[in-house]
């Protein structure tokens, strides 16, 4: 017997407006019925989970204790560039010279996520 993710839970206080930054990040659509004022939206992944994000009424406390980490399909730097013009904001920097590392991002609320390298920025550096 196993268990299957259905979704990734987001807490956050506009369900649509954080779905929709999500939908820009992953290319993916929102679920047809969401639309501004929900309680709960959802990004459908290509495979995977789906994001589920869930109006609640406090705010964002302290360090998520789980969070997406992204890999580019391209080279991560002009995708960090590209989050950012999103929406997304810099939180730590953990990119080295050689290459290596990531950046942390914080979505419009305040949820961190990682940026990787891609596989081509790894096969340039692995090499």
């Amino acid at each position: 017997m196993i268990s299957v993710v259905q979704n990734v839970a987001i807490d956050c206080a506009d369900p649509y407006g954080l779905a929709r930054f999500w939908s820009e990040v992953t290319g993916c659509p929102l679920h047809p019925e969401d639309v501004p004022g929900v309680t709960e939206a959802q990004v459908r992944l290509a495979d995977g989970p789906a994001l589920y994000f869930n109006r609640v009424p406090e705010a964002k406390a302290g360090k998520n204790r789980i969070h997406l980490c992204l890999r580019p399909d391209t080279s991560r730097e002009p995708e960090v560039e590209r989050l950012l013009a999103l929406g997304a904001t810099l939180v730590s920097d953990r990119r080295n010279e050689d290459g290596s590392g990531w950046a942390v991002l914080a979505d419009p609320e305040g949820n961190e996520f990682c940026v990787l390298r891609s596989a081509s920025d790894r096969a340039a550096t692995d090499a």
